[in-house]
């Protein structure tokens, strides 16, 4: 059960005064029928099932997610308690659930409600002494916090206490370079205290105005993963240090992935730590150089989070965010879209869409649009009551297309390496009309065009969709190389970047009598791209069933792989590919944590194919892999598979779905196979078998090829 998304709300406000209503459905009931919500305001009237506050009635129908408070809209500052009872597939009447608590706070403008935080004291994985009052710590996993100590002193000292995230030689690296972390504090001692919590100096960079600010209960915080104590007259073992690490509330328990791939299993193990261990501000942040929100950064941020927990407000809160705090960049601002559309997918809700529908228009940049069905940051019209528009307090600025980061050298100054000129872009041109602006921009229309409907505005919808249409048509038309077999980088342009042909794969905008020669020019670039673009870059490969080059690049070796960041020492997924290839970068950046939603969403192939998951969508493409398991988060309840390849021509599948939930599993490239699920003998309809509540043992023999 859930209030706003909140799996224990006692410890939270709730600010909307309409709040949602969720809760799993047990798995003997299978379907539900209908349902009945009681809201007290006491415990008496509760434990007598009445509901004072609202009683719903007999509600027919299988919601289970995103019911709305039906009452009066409730009391800020009070408490209130709820529970449900449902009606299963045989239209028998359950008890009611426990009864959950919750408070509401003060109303105000947003209605994202924020879950709380934790503060984990992590034991060290190994300390030992290394010289006459010397000791080096490892807490096994960089997190951001600072360093509780018990230490009995026989007098006043000092100590030397060093902290940080990276090693050289054996020792804490103190001139890591570029934003990797490193703390030098003294901490004075005396024999009056034995408990101490080391206090940092806050780093201005990120705890200025344009930062997102820490609870005042917090201390200020640094990640590390390494500590160094100095000049110790007395002796220090693994009771006495802790590494204090705050999170946003996550529970572990939620995910789990496991193949015959001992790389892919060690990304997974790193990216959904990094959505854990970045999770601190509440918000999704860049990291810790600035600990600001940035659109495209929170979108994959987004993705991820959703992959290893069931844990939505998040996303819901950053979203409320964007859209009064904007970031320059042209991409950026049509992420914003692609952020409200995952919040649907993932969780049925409209709510965020009911209320920003009108400002979320100016976010696609539709108004950009030219005759030619395209948009374009040189036209005129990109001007101060469009940046307005868009949320900029200074309406003088101009968003600047970016298409990835960082740039090349001459752009930069940065020394990159002489290998890699060409920065994280690809060699990309700068058009007036530019293709990846112009995917984006076709996929924000798309998503818009379905808001309209929801919201019953139709005309709206088919004039979206219009503009959709001419934007995919242009493309196509305008930006196509027929003799080199790939997508220019704009108009006027001959180069085809990976990242112009990859976003149009992404996106579905490419006919399928071209995708293979795009393909086809997508493997001679490689990894030519940042680890945000290798987002959409994976995206693209797995649309366009090109399964077995993506296995491959995503878990090759090389310092332009996310197994460099394993291989180089962090424990969360970094900024970029290596440090040489953007000098300033961060090794605890969410952005670069592709894998953790790429496994699940298209190695599995698991995505909600109805908003709230009351269908789920199985496409499995699992290339090289022998075996493999997973369980994925929904808000519905956990899916939980497992998959073999007994022989070339016998596949076995294990899907337990959750109670309220039906699956397709789509077949890809099976040939002429006999199937069965449970035992029984199905004929794919479309290309998919239906999935039902509860398991699903699923084989696939292939008879021939």
């Amino acid at each position: 059960m859930t209030v706003e998304y909140i799996r224990e709300p006692r410890y939270i406000e709730v600010i909307d005064d309409k709040p949602e209503y969720c809760w799993e459905v047990p798995k003997e009931a299978v379907i539900q029928n209908a349902y009945q919500i009681l809201v007290s305001s006491n415990k008496k009237l509760s434990d007598q099932n009445i509901g004072d506050v609202w009683n719903s009635g007999r509600v027919s129908g299988s919601q289970s997610v995103n019911v709305e408070h039906g009452g009066e809209p409730l009391k800020p500052n009070t408490t209130y308690l709820w529970k449900v009872r449902i009606f299963d597939q045989d239209n028998r009447l359950t008890d009611y659930s426990e009864v959950q608590m919750f408070k509401t706070g003060t109303f105000g403008e947003a209605v994202s409600t924020a879950n709380f935080f934790q503060i984990e004291r992590v034991a060290p994985i190994d300390i030992k002494e290394v010289g006459k009052g010397s000791y080096f710590v490892d807490f096994g996993k960089d997190a951001f916090g600072t360093l509780e100590l018990n230490y009995k002193s026989k007098s006043t000292e000092t100590l030397k206490i060093r902290l940080g995230e990276k090693l050289l030689d054996g020792k804490i690296d103190r001139n890591p370079g570029g934003s990797i972390r490193y703390q030098e504090v003294k901490l004075n001692v005396s024999p009056n205290q034995l408990k101490y919590t080391l206090q940092l100096p806050p780093d201005k960079r990120n705890t200025n105005e344009k930062a997102v600010q820490l609870p005042d209960s917090f201390d200020v915080i640094t990640p590390f993963r390494y500590c160094e104590i100095e000049d110790a007259s007395q002796p220090i073992i693994a009771d006495d240090v802790r590494q204090k690490a705050y999170f946003h509330y996550f529970d572990e328990g939620f995910s789990t992935f496991h193949s015959s791939d001992t790389i892919l299993n060690q990304l997974w193990d790193l990216c959904k730590y990094s959505m854990k261990a970045t999770s601190f501000t509440g918000y999704y942040i860049d990291g810790d150089r600035e600990r600001i929100p940035y659109e495209a950064d929170a979108y994959l941020n987004q993705l991820s989070h959703y992959a290893v927990d069931q844990e939505y407000v998040m996303a819901r809160r950053t979203i409320e965010y964007f859209m009064k705090y904007p970031t320059w960049p042209t991409e950026w601002q049509l992420h914003v879209a692609l952020m409200f559309y995952q919040d649907y997918m993932y969780t049925g809700d409209t709510e965020l869409i009911e209320k920003y529908y009108e400002p979320l228009k100016h976010k696609t940049l539709m108004a950009l649009a030219e005759d030619n069905g395209l948009i374009s940051t040189h036209s005129p019209k990109l001007n101060g009551a469009l940046m307005a528009d868009l949320g900029f307090a200074d309406t003088t600025q101009r968003v600047r297309d970016i298409v990835d980061w960082p740039p090349a050298q001459k752009d930069t100054g940065w020394k990159l390496p002489e290998d890699w000129p060409q920065g994280e872009r690809d060699g990309f041109e700068f058009k007036a009309f530019n293709t990846v602006i112009n995917s984006f921009y076709y996929k924000n229309m798309t998503i818009l065009a379905e808001f309209a409907q929801l919201l019953d505005k139709h005309d709206e919808a088919a004039e979206f969709e219009l503009m959709a249409l001419k934007a995919k048509k242009s493309i196509n038309e305008l930006l196509w190389n027929e003799q080199g077999g790939y997508y220019n980088d704009g108009i006027g342009s001959e180069h085809g970047s990976v990242h112009a042909n990859m976003m149009v794969l992404a996106f579905d905008i490419v006919p399928n009598d071209r995708k293979q020669r795009v393909v086809d020019h997508v493997k001679t670039r490689g990894m030519g791209c940042s680890v945000y673009g290798a987002q959409f870059l994976m995206e693209a490969l797995y649309n366009a069933g090109a399964d077995d080059y993506a296995l491959e690049l995503m878990t090759a070796t090389n310092d332009r792989s996310w197994y460099n960041m394993i291989k180089v020492g962090s424990t969360i997924s970094m900024e970029a590919w290596d440090m040489k290839y953007k000098p300033n970068s961060d090794w605890n950046h969410a952005w670069g944590a592709a894998p953790g939603n790429i496994i699940p969403r298209h190695i599995w192939g698991i995505q909600p194919k109805v908003a709230g998951f009351d269908v789920v969508r199985i496409k499995p493409q699992m290339s090289t892999l022998s075996n493999s398991s997973i369980e994925v988060p929904t808000i519905k309840g956990i899916i939980k598979a497992s998959y073999q390849k007994v022989s070339g021509r016998l596949q076995k599948y294990s899907i337990e779905l959750p109670a309220n939930m039906v699956g397709e599993f789509e077949l890809n490239n099976a040939g002429e196979a006999a199937i069965t699920n449970n035992g029984e003998s199905v004929n794919p309809a479309f290309g998919s078998i239906r999935l039902s509540p509860g398991r699903n043992e699923v084989e696939i023999r292939i008879n021939s090829f």
